[in-house]
């Protein structure tokens, strides 16, 4: 029985960079995968979806300019597309694999073994391997679990990856097709009726329980995405519950009951169910063991189950689902056990992407979560028209809106971009949120010009109250408030 220091069970992002990490303290580590290296965050997952819909946007920008650029469309190559959403697949598996195939050789040592298969961690420091040339047995120090997630099924709707389809079936589409209705309106659901309306060859449905889509999110935010999504044609259906969904002649045949009572009935060529993901853990764990397992997945304490010498990361456990949060807990973990950790393991500056029309980026609070919290907070939200940058790229669409403490300090608590950039206007906030600063900070930096984060440093210019703009003159595109016990007031500025 092959012995070794850190047995890691997942390929994915979690996993890999779990591995990769303990490699640096010089410790044996085995890899484990049953599929494909990568998981999630790169097939039918993060970066699979993320190209379509960067593919989408620009199909999205020819078909608005087509006709003042004199350019004739007959549509896109479903096949086309995809063989390029596969290629930049391959090239990130491509990039894993080749690495991991020459770790041993480039650190100097024989540390790393990658081995495929399907484990099952039968004992507290044991696992067994099933793989296509037999059974293996490993014993290791510490045990990872990193085997992610899967999309969850509704059991009383017709799956079967062909008509009605989940994300991971959804690549099995041979065409565009004509039609489709997506289950559940969170960001996946949200960000497919986007990539799918982009290329305008699919009359995209949703349904949505309540009265908006995103419904975790402020309504400022969800405003400008649903004009966007209806402007290109997609049906919402708000307020509105799925009674029974059939496949009928090969299309997909569904019902809705509307909170006032209402009933219809639809029909689609295809159908995307998309209402979260749960965590991967089945005959992962012997009886027994003692492993504490809840309906939300591992339970963990800072990445540490109930078993002193396993481990628990990345969407396996109950802590939040992205790729970026994996690779933080697959690290911290290895940091854990093997030495002291350089950075707490903290999730309050955690950014995030929503890949809609427009993006959206955020981090730290937005003010459903600071009212929830039960705190009082000044707000600025300032209008993309006020940036030069996006005056510019002729796209104006979208806002930054910042939230601080109530006081002189003018601590961050969060922020929401919509609009171009979002992505790249985060980073810098998401640091001072986890060192507790002050939007004075970036305030009084001289940022690159033109640029989106220019519009950052007018909204802290707002706060101190000595901006460029005045909110007092401009209160359409600048909104300066404050928020205390249960109300809101406009700030003079």
């Amino acid at each position: 029985m092959k012995k070794f220091d850190v047995c890691v069970i997942g390929g994915g992002p979690a996993g890999y960079a779990s591995a990769m990490r303990a490699l640096d303290f010089g410790k044996s580590v085995a890899l484990i995968e049953k599929n494909k290296l990568g998981g999630a965050g790169i097939h039918q997952g993060a970066l699979w979806s993320k190209t379509w819909w960067e593919i989408s946007r620009e199909a999205r920008m020819i078909n608005l300019h087509s006709k003042a650029f004199n350019l004739s469309t007959n549509g896109f190559s479903y096949k086309k597309v995809r063989n390029e959403v596969m290629s930049a697949v391959g090239e990130r598996y491509n990039l894993l694999t080749n690495h991991m195939d020459r770790i041993n050789a480039g650190m100097g040592h024989e540390l790393f073994e990658f081995i495929s298969g399907k484990a099952k961690v039968v004992g507290k420091n044991e696992v067994e391997v099933n793989t296509d040339d037999g059974t293996v047995n490993i014993e290791a120090d510490y045990i990872i679990l990193a085997t992610g997630s899967v999309p969850r099924k509704l059991s009383h709707l017709p799956i079967d990856e062909k008509t009605v389809f989940t994300s991971d079936g959804l690549d099995n589409l041979k065409d565009f097709p004509k039609s489709i209705v997506i289950v559940g309106a969170g960001v996946i659901g949200c960000e497919f009726a986007t990539i799918f309306s982009n290329f305008e060859q699919t009359k995209v449905h949703l349904i949505d329980k309540g009265d908006r889509i995103l419904p975790f999110e402020d309504a400022d935010v969800v405003k400008v995405i649903e004009k966007n999504l209806e402007e290109k044609g997609v049906l919402i259906h708000r307020n509105s519950k799925l009674m029974d969904m059939s496949i009928e002649n090969g299309e997909v045949v569904y019902n809705l009951e509307y909170t006032d009572g209402k009933k219809e009935t639809f029909k689609v060529e295809k159908a995307l169910v998309s209402v979260g993901r749960v965590p991967q853990y089945d005959e992962l764990l012997a009886e027994g063991l003692g492993v504490d397992i809840d309906d939300r997945g591992i339970k963990d304490d800072l990445t540490q189950t109930s078993v002193s010498n396993i481990y628990a990361v990345g969407d396996i456990t109950a802590d939040i689902s992205l790729v970026n949060v994996g690779e933080l807990e697959g690290r911290y973990a290895v940091e854990r056990i093997f030495g002291k950790p350089e950075q707490p393991l903290i999730y309050k500056n955690i950014s995030t992407i929503m890949f809609l029309d427009p993006e959206v980026a955020g981090v730290g609070m937005n003010e459903i979560q600071a009212k929830q919290a039960g705190l009082d907070y000044k707000v600025v939200s300032l209008d993309y028209g006020c940036i030069p940058r996006a005056t510019a790229m002729r796209n104006t669409e979208g806002f930054i809106k910042i939230l601080v403490t109530n006081d002189e300090k003018l601590r961050i608590l969060g922020m929401r971009v919509v609009g171009e950039h979002a992505s790249s206007a985060i980073q810098a906030v998401a640091l001072l949120i986890s060192q507790d600063k002050s939007i004075i900070e970036l305030a009084e930096l001289i940022h690159p010009h033109p640029s989106i984060i220019e519009g950052i440093q007018e909204c802290g210019r707002v706060f101190m109250g000595k901006p460029l703009l005045k909110p007092s003159v401009l209160r359409e595109i600048i909104q300066c408030q404050v928020y205390v016990e249960g109300t809101y007031r406009d700030l003079v500025v």
